[in-house]
């Protein structure tokens, strides 16, 4: 038996996976986000252990001897999020998180400091990514910084929490701007642009690989397992979604809506594009890699129009969407879902959310139509990045996430890349039943026996009927971004 955490944004999921790849039992527990000022976005790392102990005490309630079997724990988690120690491995501050924009400016610093970072990092300085942050906080709370003994992404604060080790794994510290992602090493040169080095890093490890050992208190007070509980060194929440889906060899990839949006497709070598935004990061296993585009306001943007729009929830949002007749689309105001900035493929930490071309005739449901296509056509623009080496085609993807439960958005999605889209069995459950499974590597699984394909609960083929509307919306929705582009940074 094997337990996956995944640490998202808005909730922890804890899930149980047999050796038969059944997954036994699955636990939830809600986290909050903290905005104190613009562009701001935190979490206390303590409400994350509480989170976690909520899960785990629901899972020994609905699975003890489940629970009492696992024999390894797997961990996924949000990325790029800076949770500050010092000397005695206490929390500094508020976890600045991945979709925080304060450290634009820095970003500016990091690319003058090192020409060569995209090179390197096969990225683009962002103000999501990880160093960023570190040089804000030395320029804005040089005690804080001063202070500084380690630097540790979500997930692996909860493996310090865990084990006490300071460990970090591949696909995770590719996304902090101090990893040389070719070489998948730490970079010195990265980390003194930002004044800090190796000592102030986790070890690493693949993601597949043990990385601790689960504290022998913590395994009693929860009924984990009887003897030493492994820890695999796990991923970054959508390479272990990847994991999760089987989608580890050279063109395979999916979709994912979450709280952002992702286009993810596995690579066999290192193929940065930083021109364009788009991300290229190391795999969770050993001698993959994977690029991957992403928006920032996926979900999270049904979430926030469900609300402003007195919807009952997201689903009654996503109906109200479906309601609108495909002959009546073309009519919809248009939606830019900026409303955390951007990444792929405008970089724009200063976009906004704009609901463009509001007339007496709109209602509730052209609102919620416009909102879901908007997310989509984001989504497409980040498709659009991804640049296969000559001779990979692209094999499979997959549509996964929360949002993946509406098959009308899948459908849409689907029309709108021309692709088909995949929905596979648990697809919601990705970044816990990945980590899941590297905890079955990691307790000597192969990757033929673990990483397999779930069932297909249906494929999503484009439909050629309205493809004009949608090229013509899209074209629409790209020549608004331009439009509007300076007045955003003005505001």
């Amino acid at each position: 038996m094997y337990l996956g955490l995944d640490l998202g944004t808005s909730e922890l999921k804890a899930l149980l996976l047999a050796d038969d790849h059944r997954i036994v039992g699955v636990a939830r527990a809600p986290l909050t986000v903290e905005r104190p000022r613009p562009l701001w976005s935190e979490q206390a790392p303590q409400q994350w252990w509480h989170a976690l102990e909520e899960g785990m005490r629901a899972l020994g309630k609905s699975h003890p001897e489940e629970l009492a079997a696992v024999r390894a724990i797997g961990l996924s988690g949000q990325m790029h999020g800076a949770t500050l120690l010092d000397a005695a491995g206490e929390v500094l501050r508020p976890a600045i998180l991945w979709n925080d924009g304060r450290s634009g400016a820095q970003c500016d610093e990091l690319t003058r400091a090192v020409p060569r970072l995209g090179e390197i990092a096969g990225n683009l300085a962002m103000p999501g990514f990880t160093a960023p942050k570190l040089l804000w906080v030395r320029e804005h709370e040089p005690e804080i910084f001063n202070r500084v003994a380690r630097v540790l992404l979500p997930k692996d604060w909860l493996r310090f929490m865990l084990s006490g080790e300071a460990v970090s794994e591949m696909s995770d510290a590719a996304g902090t701007l101090w990893l040389d992602v070719g070489a998948r090493d730490w970079s010195d040169e990265l980390l003194a642009a930002t004044g800090l080095t190796r000592a102030h890093m986790p070890r690493l490890v693949e993601g597949s690989e043990v990385s601790a050992r689960l504290k022998p208190e913590l395994a009693a007070r929860w009924g984990v397992g009887s003897g030493g509980v492994v820890i695999a060194g796990g991923a970054g929440d959508n390479a272990a979604s990847a994991v999760g889906m089987g989608l580890v060899e050279p063109g395979q990839g999916f979709v994912s809506l979450g709280t952002s949006g992702v286009v993810f497709v596995s690579t066999d070598r290192f193929l940065p594009n930083p021109a364009q935004a788009m991300h290229a990061f190391c795999h969770a296993l050993p001698g993959r890699w994977h690029q991957m585009s992403v928006m920032l306001s996926a979900a999270s943007a049904v979430s926030w129009a469900a609300k402003t729009f007195k919807f009952a929830d997201e689903a009654a949002l996503l109906e109200a969407a479906a309601s609108v007749p495909l002959a009546q689309r073309e009519r919809c105001p248009l939606f830019l879902p900026y409303l955390s900035g951007e990444r792929s493929p405008h970089n724009n930490p200063n976009a906004q959310g704009v609901l463009f071309g509001l007339t007496h005739a709109h209602g509730p449901a052209e609102i919620a139509y416009a909102v879901i296509e908007g997310v989509s056509l984001g989504l497409r623009d980040g498709f659009d990045t991804l640049r296969l080496p000559a001779g990979m085609p692209l094999r499979e993807v997959a549509l996964v996430g929360g949002g993946a439960r509406s098959v009308w958005w899948g459908q849409l999605l689907a029309d709108i890349f021309g692709v088909t889209l995949t929905l596979y069995a648990g697809s919601e459950t990705g970044g816990a039943l990945g980590a899941a499974r590297l905890a079955w590597l990691a307790d000597g699984g192969s990757v033929a026996e673990v990483c397999t394909l779930p069932p297909v609960k249906q494929k999503l083929t484009p439909s050629t009927e309205g493809a004009d509307g949608h090229r013509t919306r899209h074209a629409r929705f790209q020549v608004l971004y331009m439009a509007l582009r300076d007045q955003f940074r003005s505001t």
